[in-house]
């Protein structure tokens, strides 16, 4: 997981060695980088490459996809340089397929940027969590994810999706969300039928789903039907954080994202009730670590600066998980939801060189890993640690 004091061999791409020594091949440049503690490259399983701080509707709608997608190159820039060497990008928010674009540019080696798996716009329904709801309907504001409204139209969306270079399904299941004398409500927009019709489709392809879901019955819907994750999780049942243990579904908290939301609210009275769903949620969160539920990290960036995620292991602590099983939920467990098990997320031979230093011990402090002085990713250093 970490190494401090330790050497790591890289040949190519790979790692050869690691340990507290390894073999020192003639001729082999030697790298000092001090007392730094090195990491397996971090991996935030829930990000927007094409959103930034602002208001998200607006900057959907003022934005061209153009201006948007030179924006994610950027984003991605920033996320990889502080450390984050892996991601899930969960919707281009109405930017339909333009980060298949970035991807294949980042596997290219033509732009720096993150290993990615995209899901190209996001799906929902008529009148669902993305659709525009606060705008005049009469001006028919187009809806920042892809409308299906029953298991027909999912197949077909997700057929479209992966022909345009998808790599999983991101679908909106709840929301609007309400709290409301310490009650939590969200309504579902798929029924589990649908959502079974959704995974199934995706397994055909050797591709998965994931959802946004807040609450119940929308969260026991997915963990039934399949889902890879459950983003969010703000509020699990007993009988859905039991299928989420044994089917290995990972929830995916995202505090950062409702941090940022209670820091930057408008109004008193808004600063206040996303500060009330913060507790609600971390309170929630014990909860699920008690019962034994899968987490993986995800910040839920792009509304709140790219680069800065590494709060979230911050967050995850506080609220009740130890840094250890806050390193491995934003390594290990971030390289199985992203499908890239045994080959990222561990300092091991044969696993792909992406590798990070920060300064101290993150099991003592885990907020030096928003410190990260040096990134390596595929045997390639993006950002070496600065002289003095």
């Amino acid at each position: 997981m970490m190494l401090s004091p330790g050497e790591i061999l890289v040949q190519g791409e790979r790692i050869v060695e690691a340990g507290s020594k390894v073999t020192r091949p003639p001729g082999a440049e030697f790298m000092d980088l001090g007392d730094r503690t090195l990491l397996p490259g971090l991996i935030d399983a829930h990000v927007h490459l094409f959103l930034h701080p602002g208001a998200e509707d607006m900057q959907t709608i003022e934005e061209s996809v153009p201006e948007r997608t030179i924006l994610a190159i950027l984003a991605a820039r920033d996320d990889l340089m502080a450390g984050f060497t892996a991601e899930r990008d969960m919707g281009t928010e109405g930017a339909g397929s333009a980060d298949t674009a970035v991807r294949n540019a980042i596997n290219q080696g033509r732009i720096p940027g993150p290993r990615l798996r995209i899901s190209g716009n996001a799906v929902d329904i008529l009148g669902g969590h993305e659709d525009a709801n606060r705008f005049n309907p009469a001006q028919h504001v187009l809806s920042n994810a892809t409308r299906a409204n029953n298991a027909a139209e999912l197949v077909s969306v997700i057929r479209e999706q992966f022909k345009e270079g998808a790599d999983f399904i991101k679908i909106y299941e709840t929301g609007h969300d309400s709290l409301a004398s310490g009650r939590f409500s969200t309504p579902y927009q798929y029924n589990e039928a649908e959502l079974k019709a959704a995974a199934e489709e995706a397994a055909r392809v050797g591709r998965h789903v994931a959802v946004h879901a807040t609450g119940e019955p929308g969260t026991l819907y997915a963990a039934r039907a399949g889902v890879a994750s459950i983003d969010h999780a703000f509020q699990l049942s007993d009988e859905t954080m039991r299928l989420m243990r044994e089917k290995h579904i990972f929830a995916v908290p995202t505090f950062t994202i409702s941090e940022y939301f209670a820091d930057h609210a408008s109004t008193p009275e808004q600063e206040k009730y996303e500060r009330l769903l913060l507790d609600f949620h971390a309170e929630q969160f014990r909860r699920q670590l008690a019962a034994g539920v899968p987490i993986a990290a995800g910040s839920d960036v792009g509304p709140f600066p790219h680069g800065t995620q590494a709060r979230e292991f911050v967050l995850m602590v506080k609220y009740g998980m130890g840094p250890l099983a806050a390193l491995q939920a934003g390594t290990v467990n971030g390289a199985k939801l992203l499908g890239w098990e045994g080959q990222i997320g561990a300092l091991k031979p044969g696993y792909l060189a992406d590798v990070i230093a920060v300064p101290g011990n993150p099991l003592e402090d885990v907020g030096v890993l928003q410190k990260v002085a040096f990134v390596m990713k595929g045997g390639i250093i993006f950002r070496a640690v600065e002289s003095k």
